[in-house]
């Protein structure tokens, strides 16, 4: 016979920070796709958040986030844009419910699930983040895929970090390359400097989190457990 399963550690509200609070002192720009309908990265195509909701993170992953954005800045000059970061249980139900995903239920299959159930995963304990890169003038650094880039292929999927083949022109190939090493060295080694693991998903370039060992020791958030101006959505 096994135990009982170990009580997983509760996220209060304290142990989340906003991250636009970090935009004026770092190399940091917040674009919080899924609250903007009609934003071009956002495949969904519909609202998920707030329109005032704020990007959150846990207290613990910001300053990796941080870290890494300074170490990038420094050596390139480049902008960490940071995409998404805590996705709560409510929000993640939403995203399963959009026509898009509905017309797509490879999406939610093994293996290869591209999107995750409800309270799985990272993001809805505020333990993974979504980023891009953008230059001096705010333009997106080339990284073969826009993000949220999700394949009808599961086997020929260019988000993948072992993708190499973008398109004819082996010198882009290479360029693409270096921006993808580029970003993930600068989380890696910031990880590394403040004595934490990560790790950056296989299947999409944007995507780095704490492994799955540590975040799944701690219960996922739901808007509902939040203070209303911290919720994600309009559902709780």
């Amino acid at each position: 016979m096994t135990g009982p399963a170990p009580q997983l550690k509760a996220i209060a509200p304290d142990d989340l920070v906003a991250l636009e609070d970090f935009t004026a002192a770092h190399p940091l720009k917040i674009d919080l796709v899924y609250a903007q309908p009609a934003h071009p990265d956002n495949m969904f195509g519909e609202k998920i958040y707030r329109a005032d909701a704020r990007m959150l993170a846990h207290r613990e992953f910001s300053p990796v986030i941080i870290a890494a954005a300074d170490i990038c800045h420094k050596k390139t000059g480049w902008v960490f844009e940071l995409k998404d970061c805590l996705r709560t249980v409510e929000a993640q139900a939403l995203m399963r419910e959009t026509k898009i995903v509905k017309a797509h239920p490879q999406w939610l299959e093994e293996p290869g699930r591209l999107l995750s159930p409800p309270g799985a995963g990272g993001h809805p304990r505020g333990m993974a983040a979504d980023i891009v890169l953008v230059d001096e003038n705010g333009d997106e650094i080339d990284m073969g895929t826009r993000f949220d880039f999700l394949t009808e292929d599961r086997a020929n999927n260019p988000a993948a970090r072992n993708y190499t083949r973008f398109s004819d022109d082996e010198a882009r190939n290479q360029r693409i390359l270096y921006h993808r090493r580029v970003l993930e060295e600068a989380m890696m080694d910031a990880a590394k400097s403040l004595g934490r693991e990560l790790l950056p998903l296989p299947q999409e370039w944007w995507d780095f989190r704490f492994p799955y060992a540590y975040t799944n020791t701690f219960a996922p958030v739901r808007d509902a457990g939040l203070p209303e101006d911290m919720r994600m959505t309009e559902t709780a």
